[in-house]
């Protein structure tokens, strides 16, 4: 949660359109200018009334100054009253301001306007700050309010920026926040419009009251304890317990029962398809199952797996993105899709250096057998079973089940750090089960950080199939492995994700 949070006031409060539209209209009827239609002056509401008047009407700087007041002639005892607050605006200030929040007002309406609005409306007591323009149009530009607004809220303290939204429904709102390196909600309830924010590169943009209200508290305690009574504990580790074990279950079964019906069958094989799944003596005598065969069991096993995960992954994974979907309206640039995954490929091929260069690898039996029956398959079934397969029945289970209940109620960092560790110990070996964590960590993180299930699953299928494709074919056991090519594909995989940390913080 944000600490600060500066509300434009027209269109973004209270609903100002009677008010502001017939005051132009009176302005500009004393200029022998009819506009009988009202919602042709919907673009007054918000900007500084002198730039709208030059901007729409070409009058020259004299010529604005004289329609303002002309237009203050009427709204300061009529105008100003012919306006309401939004539904729901007072509950959302109130619930604001009891969760520690510092509310302000930033507004490009003369100040003295927008105190009589709040006090007649009775919804001044939340903002600790109120700050407009002068009468004379000093201080009309939005960045000038948003720079008072914020040097009032700080009492001469210096406040982090991170820790502050600028609230508003128009451009200028965005503009001027972006202008001091504040964070921009845009609201398109008001007058500005999805097209408009969008354009004017807000931060985060949302449809209503209640949608504010949720992403303003997004994260905060109340939202959990309300998500805690809903799904008791007892509940919810069974709901994580039944999904893992189930997981386990069918795919132990199926591969089983593969392997009973190859032991069965492989006798009798001939030919191709006897040499392609089958290991023979001297004899002829079956002695046991090639690569192929152990990783097509695999492959069986977890499409297997998934069956009873579908279902509850398929809910979460929808769920998840209703609660986050406010914080990932604006687009992601493509430069972050391309910082993500140099993360991956920097820290992929540096861990597997790692290892490699410190012993870690050959140090293990048990990884040692493990990659004895991965990489004798024929590659392409290889990475298809460890590349595609594998990486949409593990995501279904671990992130679009455990990450994705656990964030809801033990925050977001718990639950990618205690994901990502059920997902090493799974891997059964200490060097897959390192590996395993680590990048369980970064798969959870770009899961957050882009707010798409397609995200978990697309990084680890490129973390596995490069992970498979230098242990296939040598690389990790060459030449290739030193410590500056190591050092250099760690520091570009920290040095992605440290770029995209600082686009967007979601831990």
């Amino acid at each position: 949660m944000k600490k600060y949070l500066l509300f434009d006031l027209d269109g973004t409060l209270t609903d100002p359109k009677v008010g502001i539209t017939t005051c132009v209209q009176y302005a500009l009827k004393s200029f022998g200018i009819e506009e009988p239609d009202l919602d042709r002056l919907e673009p007054f509401i918000g900007p500084p009334l002198r730039d709208s008047f030059r901007k729409y009407y070409g009058f020259t700087p004299e010529q604005a100054e004289e329609a303002v007041a002309k237009y203050r002639e009427r709204f300061q005892e009529t105008g100003i009253f012919e306006n309401e607050v939004y539904e729901g605006i007072p509950q959302m200030l109130r619930t604001l301001q009891s969760r520690g929040m510092h509310l302000a007002v930033a507004s490009s309406k003369p100040e003295v306007f927008v105190n009589r609005i709040l006090e007649h409306f009775q919804i001044g007591q939340y903002f600790e700050v109120v700050v407009g323009c002068e009468l004379d149009g000093t201080r009309e530009n939005k960045d000038e309010v948003v720079r008072e607004a914020l040097k009032r809220l700080s009492g001469g303290e210096p406040i982090q920026l991170e820790e502050v939204y600028m609230i508003g429904d128009r451009s200028y709102d965005v503009e001027g926040a972006r202008a001091l390196g504040v964070e921009a909600v845009g609201v398109t309830y008001g007058y500005g419009g999805m097209e408009e924010l969008k354009e004017a590169k807000a931060d985060y943009i949302v449809r209503s009251v209640e949608e504010l209200q949720r992403f303003l508290l997004r994260g905060s305690e109340e939202l959990q304890q309300d998500a805690k009574k809903k799904n008791p504990m007892a509940q919810r580790i069974w709901t994580m317990v039944y999904c893992f074990l189930m997981f386990l279950l069918l795919r132990n079964v199926a591969m089983y029962a593969v392997n009973w019906i190859l032991f069965r069958v492989g006798p009798g094989l001939q030919g191709a398809l006897s040499d392609f799944l089958i290991l023979r003596d001297a004899d002829g005598s079956m002695t046991g199952y090639t690569g192929n065969a152990i990783t097509l069991m695999t492959a069986i096993g977890f499409l297997a797996g998934m069956i009873p995960v579908w279902g509850t992954a398929k809910k979460l994974i929808d769920l998840t993105r209703e609660e986050t979907k406010l914080a990932h309206l604006k687009a992601e640039p493509a430069q972050n899709y391309l910082l993500i995954g140099l993360a991956a490929m920097g820290t992929v091929i540096g861990l597997n250096l790692l290892f490699e260069l410190i012993g870690f690898t050959e140090k293990s039996q048990a990884y040692q057998a493990v990659a004895e029956d991965q990489y004798s398959a024929y590659f392409l079934i290889g990475i298809l079973c460890y590349g595609v397969i594998a990486p949409i029945a593990e995501e279904l289970l671990f992130r679009g089940v455990l990450f994705a209940y656990m964030r809801r109620f033990l925050g977001v960092r718990a639950a990618l750090l205690v994901s990502a560790l059920i997902f090493g110990v799974y891997h059964g070996n200490p060097v897959q089960g390192v590996y395993a964590f680590l990048m369980g960590c970064l798969i959870a993180y770009s899961y957050e950080y882009f707010g798409t299930f397609a995200m978990p699953i697309a990084v680890h299928m490129v973390s596995n199939i490069l992970s498979y494709c230098l242990t296939y074919t040598g690389l990790a056991v060459t030449g290739f492995v030193s410590w500056p090519m190591c050092i250099l594909s760690l520091v570009i995989g920290l040095g992605s994700l440290s770029f995209l940390n600082r686009e967007k913080k979601v831990l």
